[in-house]
């Protein structure tokens, strides 16, 4: 996917746009939560770091964690013309980077990351359209906001369009 202009988010950030791509790179635990209104032609990705506020001492900054990056992300979106029941989702990543190094009941931060963004979407009412989580890689993401499809790439899956 190539357009003209490509954002890029960084871990724990976020970014929303009505032209070109936003991109995030690198997603390990981490999850991309994509935001898409295909009447309006806005996106909006979020790279969120931590399921919670309470797995973090820096709290500082909202876009590390699902439920305090979602409010930000709905409301931008809805400034540049998003409508709240026409958004749809797709989720990217929550890997278990270190699988072989967590103890037995130890905590898989990719899956619990997942299962957050899941629950913060559900409370949204925001429906789930695609996801391509968990396993034991890396992915980066590519969102084309002309037409909503997010490119997930990875050096050990390729390349593939959600």
């Amino acid at each position: 996917m190539t357009t003209d202009t490509c954002i890029r988010v960084h871990v724990a950030d976020y970014a929303v746009a009505t032209t070109g791509t936003i991109a995030t790179v690198g997603l390990g635990s981490c999850v991309a939560i994509i935001l898409y209104d295909p009447v309006a032609k806005v996106g909006g990705l979020a790279h969120v770091l931590l399921p919670t506020e309470s797995m973090s001492r820096d709290r500082s900054n909202p876009a590390k964690f699902p439920a305090t990056v979602m409010p930000i992300l709905l409301d931008r979106m809805r400034n540049v013309g998003a409508v709240g029941n026409r958004l749809r989702a797709k989720i990217v990543g929550g890997a278990s980077m270190f699988g072989n190094l967590i103890p037995p009941g130890g905590v898989n931060i990719g899956e619990r990351n997942v299962i957050a963004v899941r629950q913060v979407l559900a409370g949204a009412k925001i429906p789930i359209v695609a996801e391509d989580t968990g396993s034991d890689y890396g992915r980066s993401v590519y969102l084309n906001v002309a037409d909503g499809a997010v490119e997930v790439r990875s050096l050990r899956k390729g390349s593939r369009v959600l």
